[in-house]
């Protein structure tokens, strides 16, 4: 990821929503050497968000709604919340929840993509988002996992206005050409019950031995794997069932 701060249209967050917030704290932070902090405040549910040093780097929280699924999150930061959730309208994107105020640190919304994939809005308030990006433990690329890739790009180009740097085996996103993830369509070897999603991928300095330690405790979705001309990576799955991709730290995205 070439942006190491939340800017405007890029990735500024992530979160896991889950089953057993208990079990998930004792993951991650065996994973990634996390500081949870847990907010006391009874109306959050038990919200945890992990720290590297004093950087916030991700949170963890249960699940609101039945029918939440267990997954990550991935937050795009936008300037004014609610003129954002209108243009996502337009584009033929659908509106999940909100946007509502989460105290006095921003403005929250939940939405899904015309493909089907559920991204969150953020609206800075006191809490501008992660405060570490690409370093060990941190968020470093974000994928978007979709079966309509043309739609994907006239969709999120429109909403965001991000840059598209197109290729034959990868495209990636950026904001003003400083590209922070990519897409992948999903062919025949995904299974048709597996929904369009965003990824989060987050820096390691070794990339088998994280897979080691999931393999132990999760499951191992794509064996550590070296992109041509690219980083060393892998797709993950933690014990509640919740994906993420790793890669080591260093290496350009």
């Amino acid at each position: 990821m070439k942006l190491d701060a939340p800017v405007t249209g890029g990735p500024c967050w992530t979160e896991l929503g889950t089953s057993d917030l208990d079990a998930a704290r004792r993951f991650y932070t065996r994973l990634f050497g996390w500081r949870p902090e847990t907010d006391a405040r009874q109306e959050v549910g038990g919200y945890t968000v992990a720290h590297l040093g004093e950087a916030a780097v991700a949170a963890l929280a249960p699940l609101y709604q039945p029918s939440q699924p267990v997954a990550w999150n991935v937050s795009f930061a936008v300037t004014d919340a609610d003129d954002t959730v209108r243009a996502v309208t337009e584009a033929g994107g659908t509106l999940l929840f909100g946007p509502a105020d989460v105290f006095d640190m921003g403005r929250f919304a939940v939405a899904a993509d015309p493909g089907g994939a559920v991204f969150q809005l953020w609206q800075a308030g006191t809490f501008p988002g992660a405060g570490l990006f690409n370093a060990p433990g941190s968020l470093g690329w974000v994928e978007l996992m979709t079966r309509d890739p043309e739609g994907a790009v006239s969709f999120y180009t429109r909403v965001f206005g991000w840059t598209v740097a197109p290729s034959d085996r990868y495209t990636q996103w950026g904001v003003g050409g400083a590209d922070f993830g990519g897409m992948v369509t999903m062919d025949e070897k995904f299974p048709p019950e597996v929904p369009a999603h965003w990824l989060p991928y987050f820096a390691v300095a070794d990339v088998d031995d994280t897979t080691a330690v999931v393999q132990r405790h999760g499951t191992v979705l794509m064996v550590p794997t070296s992109v041509p001309d690219g980083p060393r990576i892998a797709v993950l799955r933690d014990p509640q069932g919740a994906m993420f991709g790793v890669y080591r730290a260093g290496d350009e995205g």
